[in-house]
């Protein structure tokens, strides 16, 4: 069942100011007026409303969903937070915009009518993942073991196992957890309250996972870390690795992500730390709390990434150095070394820091028209050297 909220129950909850749907520009002096303002942003222009009525029908718009700009329709709640898609107000069918002050203020001074709804707020993106959480909740844990399952631990009343689940012996399932069809639970293995396992999810023996978490498909926890010693003959010993992950609250892991346990220590993943598809994290590895890494990057071993970075798209963290907080790497860039300050980083082959890459960059970019001036400039020197 979709969930269907007004908007004056929205902007209740979340806060923000709610501007209703008029053409501003059809409103008489004469007629019984209101000033709707956004707050305390002076960038946004008094706007006249007809009447309070109008305020109070806006509030009272059901809203059962959000939908982008261009593909929204009536009962669609939308939002600008890229000024990119700004032109696009002018044909939405959204009953509601979620919007900026100063988005707002360009749309009524370029002499639109206000066609929806708006609801503006600062952070307009925040907003719209709010209110996209409550419209679209996970369903809820429904209670029970399934007859195929294989449980050796100790599972909560509250918890769902699915179709052919193996939990093993010691482990504990928490209250509200739903573990999906295929998902091997690994011996003494932890999983605290309302956590969720998609199907095929593969934890090792001995790991710990948090409250509210969110696993997605393929994913492997603890398997063993990439180690070996390399015997005088060049053969590899391998080495056991007996540490744990051990995972933090509200954390989101995207499908097919591994995440090696310790050689000795535990590899620790922080409170609140979103990972994406596809993305290896060695042994040992330390991620601090609200750090994001998008897909496919790899973290070797031993490396420890500080709180609140964010990691580009197939970026490469070498082992055994570290990452400050607040630190922001971009796309595709090789990190050979400790990065010690917060900032942006970027590039390969070095790694800068981000403004001076761009600096470099610009003169790669005209490296042939620089040959040639230099070529040219031989030339004249040595026409001129002949004629001394």
């Amino acid at each position: 069942m979709g969930v269907s909220l007004n908007l004056g129950e929205i902007v209740a909850c979340l806060g923000g100011e709610l501007f209703p749907a008029t053409d501003v520009k059809n409103v008489g002096a004469d007629e019984t007026a209101r000033e709707f303002t956004a707050g305390n942003h002076p960038s946004v222009e008094p706007v006249a409303i007809a009447s309070n009525v109008l305020a109070l029908s806006s509030a009272a718009i059901n809203i059962s969903r959000v939908a982008p700009l261009d593909s929204a329709g009536s009962g669609d709640l939308s939002f600008l937070s890229n000024p990119k898609y700004r032109g696009q107000l002018q044909q939405t069918k959204a009953s509601a915009v979620i919007m900026s002050p100063a988005a707002l203020a360009m749309h009524i001074q370029s002499g639109s009518p206000l066609s929806f709804a708006a609801i503006v707020t600062d952070q307009p993106y925040l907003y719209y993942a709010r209110v996209a959480q409550w419209l679209s909740p996970l369903p809820k844990a429904v209670p029970g073991i399934h007859a195929s399952a294989v449980v050796a631990g100790k599972v909560a009343d509250s918890a769902e196992i699915g179709v052919n689940v193996s939990i093993g012996r010691g482990a504990r399932i928490g209250a509200g957890v739903v573990v999906g069809t295929n998902c091997s639970i690994g011996e003494h293995v932890v999983i605290e309250s309302d956590t969720r396992l998609a199907p095929n999810v593969t934890v090792y023996a001995n790991c710990v996972i948090g409250k509210n978490c969110i696993i997605h498909a393929g994913v492997v926890i603890g398997s063993d870390g990439f180690g070996f010693a390399r015997e005088a003959t060049g053969a590899w010993v391998k080495i056991p690795q007996i540490g744990r992950v051990v995972i933090g609250d509200e954390v989101e892991i995207g499908a097919n992500t591994t995440i090696d346990r310790g050689a000795l220590d535990d590899t620790i993943i922080g409170d609140g730390v979103k990972l994406d598809n596809q993305i290896q994290i060695g042994h040992n590895v330390k991620i601090g709390k609200d750090t994001a890494i998008a897909g496919c990057v790899g973290v070797a071993g031993s490396a420890v990434i500080g709180a609140r970075c964010s990691i580009g798209g197939a970026a490469m963290i070498q082992g055994h150095l570290s990452l400050a907080d607040e630190v922001v790497v971009t796309t595709g860039t090789l990190v050979t070394k400790s990065i010690t300050k917060a900032g942006t980083y970027s590039g390969s082959s070095p790694f800068l820091a981000h403004g001076e890459w761009l600096r470099n960059f610009s003169h790669l970019r005209h490296l042939d028209a620089m040959a040639d001036k230099i070529r040219a400039l031989e030339q004249r020197l040595q026409a001129m050297e002949k004629k001394t």
